[in-house]
């Protein structure tokens, strides 16, 4: 069977997406992310074959924390230093329950034997990647006239488990199924 190319994720309310639309500027340079597909990706999982479908939603079904608000503040770039690659939003100082639900998301990925790369976590929802990075100005430019951006705090009520298809025109995203956060008993 073929693989999928998964990802877990937090969806953004359109509110915040249309927020985070208003700030992309015409930009040769910058290949913006359409809007319907920002998100906050918790985990990348990669091409993952079918047979761990079943297991994978199990295991994901199983990381819980309560709802909360996230803050949306802050651009910045990867790498954080040299030329940007890739054009950011920040979640703030973000909410210990969102370092939670990351924590527990990886426990039950990793107690059904799912491999995990093991770099460090760093919230944000990638508005746009640089295609020239030869032209490191106008990316510069654009983080700087946007350094205080802010959007209102949304609640977290969910994560996704999502497909991600790449296409000539880009990848397009997929949702597989969602695990709603729930209320302490």
């Amino acid at each position: 069977m073929p693989a999928d190319r998964l990802f877990i994720a937090i969806p953004l309310p359109a509110s915040v997406r249309e927020q985070l639309f208003a700030l992309y500027e015409p930009m040769r340079s910058v290949a913006w992310t359409r809007p319907e597909q920002l998100h906050l990706t918790l985990r990348f999982l990669g091409d993952v074959e079918a047979e761990w479908g079943e297991k994978l939603e199990s295991a994901l079904s199983r990381a819980q924390v309560e709802p909360f608000l996230l803050p949306v503040a802050g651009l910045g770039a990867f790498p954080p230093r040299g030329t940007a690659r890739v054009l950011w939003v920040g979640v703030g100082h973000g909410h210990p329950r969102l370092h939670q639900l990351r924590q527990q998301i990886d426990d039950a990925l990793l107690a059904t034997g799912f491999p995990l790369d093991v770099r460090i976590f760093h919230p944000h929802v990638t508005l746009g990647r640089v295609k020239d990075p030869g032209s490191p100005a106008a990316a510069a430019e654009f983080l700087k006239r946007h350094r205080d951006f802010e959007a209102a705090p949304f609640r977290v009520e969910a994560f996704q488990l999502c497909a991600s298809e790449l296409r000539p025109g880009g990848a397009v995203h997929m949702l597989k199924r969602e695990f709603p956060l729930q209320l302490a008993s």
